[in-house]
């Protein structure tokens, strides 16, 4: 499988390599807008093929696995055996091929774009799209969308760099392929582009928005072309006739909150104990034995879920048919609370089993249940208007979602596009459910399930303004360019030498001019007393996150503080992995300084501008007074009034341009530029200490300014 997944990525090269320099494609790469739109409608166009052949994949799976059932009688406890089977085979192909593949993808889409400029691997999309379909297709909690966001984003990565865009372009692309994913799994684009500017960016930046809405458009429409409706979510839509029935939705807000509160720390005590005590293949096997035994009691959490939750929203008497439980009367309302209880459990295990597995279609599937079941219990008692559980699961699914992602415009959107969008019925209790859910959810679980995953990694996600003094300073202008550079090979007790000598803590290792990895002072130390007898490559840290020349300075602050690093080496902006420099943190400073001074100098230019706008300024001249403040003092020495600019000294027959160095003397013609109330002050500050005033203005532009 390896050998065969390496095959592809070559051939796949090879052919990149040989089209990159065809009319067509060089024009694609020119950075102009109808370019990356058209780069767009290609990422699109890959991620609706991508999510249609993901559909097809997990089908051709489950079919496997059906067939392997009925070889074996067709029993139930079947379920044993395909759920632990298909994590095990999902975790072999994430540690084998791609280790980023595991768990939700979402994550990593973030990741990628905050530490990794927007670079993820190529072989990321083949393995997302196998070990997806084996974790679903043996029967795991999951959902697709997740896996097919990682997807999306990859082939948007992919696409990018094969035309060689610049850093805000690739990051672009990549968060239009995100969007794009879930564009395409719910043949909702708007969602998709919400979802991209909301969780995956983290702002709305308008400079990503016309890429990411082409890209979600194209993938919805290729998808639902090759799959028909079978991988989206339908709902009818509803009415909204009583505004008591705003208190029954801030009930389910509430009560999703609290679920999706329990949702992330569940998931999140799963993956600390997993990360304390790593147990290899013995964590997928046990976590889909637990996955098995809670699907053996109740078959509808298994798999996505999409089935049972399409019956609910469009048949009142699906209660009925859950299966399991027999005897027991599964009408009652707390059926369906089990059924979400039992869902979210399963869920938690299998996005930490080491499988792959996205958590997006599992927070509806939950949050709508919530919500057919707050229905049915309250429907016997509700006398104010008509109560519908079919609306109240509508609403539950938004909510949850909210709460679980911390992306109520998403949320709300997706279930607005669901429930097909021509009904405005419920957009009231959709926004006040989602913004509730998502506050109170905040308020006890600071952080999403995406950021709070890369947080037990390590990764924090800084938040910050729109506008960034060092956004306006780019790595290339303040890097350093090291004394010594390790070589590959080299031997370590060589290297400490050079970075004693230079006093270096790090230092970068380089095969050629390429980059290959980075040695630190703590990966020495962490080689025990053996390491003086070993080369660099068996100790450095491969991979490292880097930044290009054109990266903005607090891009590059962002990334050392995610991984709590103080240092990133610069790369060639071609993709080559050649080696430019290094940017520290006292790059940092300087950029800062260099940041401050050109802020400075941008505010002075906006004070002259505003003198040159204000209503009646003009030039005019002036004449020193013998003996005054300003009589054989420098330029920078003299106090000048704000709202003046000195623009030449005529002395006799000679003309001078004032420098803050120019001394000026008695009887100087300085012409100068300002306001009418700048031009009053210079004389009152000439006048000054004069027993006789003698100063006086001569405008030279009478229809600028008044005397």
């Amino acid at each position: 499988m390896v050998t065969l997944a390496r095959l592809v990525v070559t051939t796949v090269k090879s052919l990149f390599n040989r089209w990159r320099h065809l009319p067509a494609v060089e024009l694609l790469t020119e950075r102009e807008t109808t370019g990356l739109l058209a780069v767009a409608a290609v990422v699109g166009a890959g991620i609706g093929v991508g999510a249609a052949g993901l559909v097809i994949v997990i089908d051709g799976i489950e079919q496997g696995f059906a067939a392997l059932e009925r070889w074996a009688g067709g029993s139930r406890w079947w379920v044993f055996v395909a759920v632990p089977l298909g994590f095990w085979l999902a975790w072999l192909v994430a540690q084998r091929v791609a280790p980023e593949v595991e768990g939700d993808g979402v994550p990593e889409v973030i990741a990628g774009l905050t530490i990794r400029s927007g670079r993820i691997r190529g072989r990321v999309v083949p393995a997302k799209m196998l070990a997806t379909a084996l974790t679903l297709g043996g029967g795991g909690s999951g959902g697709r969308e997740g896996p097919i966001v990682q997807i999306g984003a990859g082939i948007g990565s992919v696409v990018s760099r094969f035309f060689r865009m610049g850093e805000d372009q690739v990051r672009s692309m990549v968060a239009a392929g995100a969007g794009a994913g879930i564009g395409a799994s719910f043949n909702a684009p708007i969602a998709g582009m919400l979802f991209a500017l909301e969780v995956i960016i983290g702002s709305f930046a308008v400079r990503h928005v016309s890429a990411i809405v082409i890209a979600s458009v194209v993938a919805a429409i290729t998808t639902r072309s090759l799959v028909g409706a079978e991988l989206t979510l339908r709902a009818t839509s509803y009415t909204f006739d009583d505004f008591r029935l705003l208190f029954l939705y801030i009930g389910l807000a509430v009560l999703a909150a609290f679920a999706a509160v329990a949702f992330l720390k569940l998931i999140d005590l799963a993956d600390r104990t997993v990360r304390k005590r790593p147990i290899g293949w013995r964590r997928p096997v046990g976590f889909g034995l637990v996955v098995a035994a809670i699907g053996f009691l109740i078959p509808d959490i298994l798999g996505t879920g999409q089935g049972f939750l399409q019956r609910l929203l469009f048949e009142s008497e699906v209660a009925e048919q859950v299966t399991g439980f027999r005897g027991l009367d599964l009408a009652a309302w707390w059926a369906l609370g089990i059924l979400a209880f039992a869902k979210l459990v399963a869920t938690a295990f299998t996005t930490t089993s080491g499988g792959a597995g996205g958590s997006f279609f599992p927070s509806l599937f939950i949050g709508g249940v919530l919500g057919a079941a707050a229905g049915r219990l309250l429907d016997p008692i509700w006398t104010f208007g008509t109560l519908e559980p079919g609306a109240l699961a509508v609403v539950g699914m938004a909510t949850m979602v909210a709460a679980v992602a911390r992306a109520p415009l998403t949320a709300m959107m997706l279930v607005f596009e669901v429930t097909g969008g021509g009904d405005y019925g419920l957009i009231l209790p959709l926004m006040l459910g989602t913004t509730l859910a998502t506050f109170l959810a905040e308020r006890f679980y600071p952080g999403s399930i995406y950021t709070s995953a890369l947080r037990r990694r390590g990764i924090t996600i800084a938040s910050h303004g729109d506008v960034d003094l060092l956004d306006t300073v780019t790595v290339g202008e303040v890097m350093h360019r090291p004394h010594v550079v390790a070589r590959s090979g080299q031997s370590i007790g060589e290297v400490r030498q050079e970075m004693d000598r230079y006093r270096y803590n790090g230092i970068v290792v380089v095969r050629g001019d390429e980059l290959v990895g980075i040695l630190t002072m703590s990966d020495i130390v962490r080689a025990g007393a053996r390491a003086h007898e070993m080369i660099v490559d068996e100790v450095m840290t491969r991979r490292p996150v880097t930044v290009t020349r054109s990266t903005q300075v607090s891009r590059a602050l962002e990334r050392m503080a995610s991984l709590a690093v103080g240092r990133l080496p610069v790369v060639a902006e071609d993709g080559s992995g050649r080696f430019e420099g290094l940017f520290r943190r006292e790059e940092a400073v300087r950029a800062y300084h260099q940041a401050l001074a050109g802020r400075t100098d941008r505010e002075l230019v906006r004070q002259r501008l505003d003198q040159r706008t204000d209503p009646g300024a003009g030039y005019y001249d002036f004449r020193v007074p013998t003996g005054s403040i300003a009589d054989g003092k420098l330029v920078r020495e003299i106090s000048w009034p704000d709202g003046s600019t000195l623009v030449s000294v005529r002395r006799m027959r000679e003309v001078l341009v004032p420098t803050g160095a120019t001394r000026l003397q008695g009887d100087d013609v300085v012409t100068a530029f300002g306001t009418p109330s700048s031009r009053s002050e210079m004389i009152n500050r000439l006048d000054a200490g004069l027993e006789e005033p003698t100063a006086e203005v001569f405008l030279t532009d009478s229809d600028d300014a008044e005397p």
